[in-house]
């Protein structure tokens, strides 16, 4: 039997497509490389073009909450590397492209290689809030470390010079740009902290390519500054240049002059907070000692002392009765303890040691006569059961037994009693113990008679 096709309809044929195409994990990470053509940018701020190659082309879209962070503004014709997710749009039944990031192909590689350390890092908690040291409000010295000979160096020391004139400043100057500068910088970093006479340090250089920055991109920076001891102000590039230095500083500043503004105060607002506060804190101790002679003032209006006689005579009056209360407790008292004395003495003379002994040998008399009585009591009692029990075993004796006749047989060596014949044979010697003596016999013969049984 044939088996019934089934019939989908083009809404959910197209949700099948979907649902396919998004359940693949290569389709939901996916970099492109193409050049942008038919290009939108939507009053909503969203981003609609088309990224095409030599033999094809595909939809592409850039939500706002994606393109506004943008480094570079899209154009007709500009070759770019997208990332994204490729879906179905439910309407018109066609894939495309859904851009959450975009670089021009120049730097594809290096963008690249930028968001997989940044994801990495980031997976690490390089990048977590709760390990950035907080940078101090007066720092005792600073050290920046970048190129002794560029523009950042020449703006941050002016900038420091102009703000905090005080503040002593070290500049460990190392390449910024090449192959060797991220080694040279996290070395740099690493050699402050073993110093250890600065309270800040600034890392960072003027602006530049992405080639030229990249040195603060690498891993061997990005570790040296989370393991830094001492708090780093980054300041690399320009205002919309993101390196991962950045990102695991502590404070991130916008340009090497803002740097310079975030590691120190400015010395005329410091001198402006602390006039403010010097006439604030005169107006408090004014306002304190303007209270404090109200205060004084109606103290010695008072009448404590205008008229202190006055003051003594309720304590004096409260004194008498006092003085009077006392004198009647020690009266009550005497007398309780008098009373308290005949009691004792009373009951000391029922325990006088004389009256004590008397007793004593009083109950000592008794208990010897009672002790006498008992013993010969005791006596009399065990005597007549000590000959009760001389009759009883006069009676059981063996002894008595034998004067009436009878007499106990025993084997040779007397360690067995001869009751029955069983337990001899002729020739046997026998000992027979009489009350008188013992004889020794021969058995020559044995001879079994029966036993009447009487009943």
């Amino acid at each position: 039997m044939q088996k019934e096709q089934r019939i989908l309809s083009i809404k959910e044929l197209t949700k099948y497509i979907k649902m396919k195409l998004e359940g693949d994990s290569l389709l939901q990470d996916v970099w492109v490389r193409g050049e942008i053509s038919n290009f939108t940018h939507h009053s909503s701020g969203h981003m609609y073009f088309t990224l095409k190659d030599q033999a094809s082309r595909i939809k592409s879209i850039m939500f706002a909450s994606h393109n506004q962070r943008l480094p570079f503004i899209p154009k007709e014709g500009t070759m770019v590397i997208a990332r994204g997710n490729i879906s179905v749009y439910d309407r018109d039944g066609q894939y495309q492209l859904y851009v959450t990031h975009m670089q021009p192909d120049g730097i594809g590689s290096l963008f690249l290689a930028f968001e997989q350390l940044k994801s990495k890092l980031e997976a690490e908690g390089l990048f977590a809030v709760e390990h950035k040291k907080e940078i101090p409000r007066f720092p005792k010295a600073i050290g920046v470390i970048t190129s002794p000979t560029g523009a950042a160096v020449r703006d941050i020391l002016i900038t420091l010079q102009r703000r905090y004139p005080t503040v002593p400043i070290i500049v460990f100057p190392v390449v910024v740009q090449g192959t060797q500068a991220a080694p040279l910088i996290a070395k740099a970093i690493q050699r402050m902290n073993e110093l250890a006479e600065v309270d800040v340090l600034i890392v960072g250089r003027g602006g530049g390519s992405l080639e030229e920055l990249w040195p603060f991109n690498e891993e061997v920076v990005a570790r040296s500054i989370y393991a830094s001891k001492l708090p780093i102000i980054a300041a690399v590039g320009h205002e919309t240049d993101f390196t991962i230095a950045d990102f695991v500083a502590d404070l991130r500043a916008a340009t090497p002059t803002a740097a310079a503004e975030l590691a120190v105060p400015h010395h005329l607002e410091l001198r402006q907070q602390i006039l403010h506060n010097t006439q604030r804190l005169i107006q408090r101790i004014q306002q304190q000692v303007e209270r404090r002679r109200l205060a004084l003032t109606r103290i010695a209006r008072s009448s404590i002392l205008t008229q202190p006689h006055r003051q003594l005579l309720q304590p004096t009056e409260r004194l008498d009765r006092l003085k009077e209360q006392l004198l009647y407790r020690m009266r009550t008292r005497i007398q309780k303890s008098a009373e308290q004395a005949r009691h004792m003495e009373k009951v000391l003379s029922k325990h006088h040691p004389g009256q004590q002994i008397l007793a004593a040998r009083a109950r000592i008399d008794r208990a010897g006569a009672s002790l006498l009585l008992t013993i010969r009591m005791t006596q009399k009692e065990e005597k007549n059961r000590l000959n009760s029990q001389i009759r009883q075993l006069d009676a059981l004796s063996p002894l008595k037994v034998m004067q009436r006749g009878y007499s106990l047989v025993y084997d040779e060596k007397e360690a067995a009693l001869i009751k029955s014949i069983s337990q001899v044979e002729p020739g046997d010697t026998l000992n027979i113990r009489m009350t008188d003596g013992r004889i020794n016999c021969l058995v020559s013969s044995t001879r079994e008679e029966g036993v009447k049984n009487e009943g």
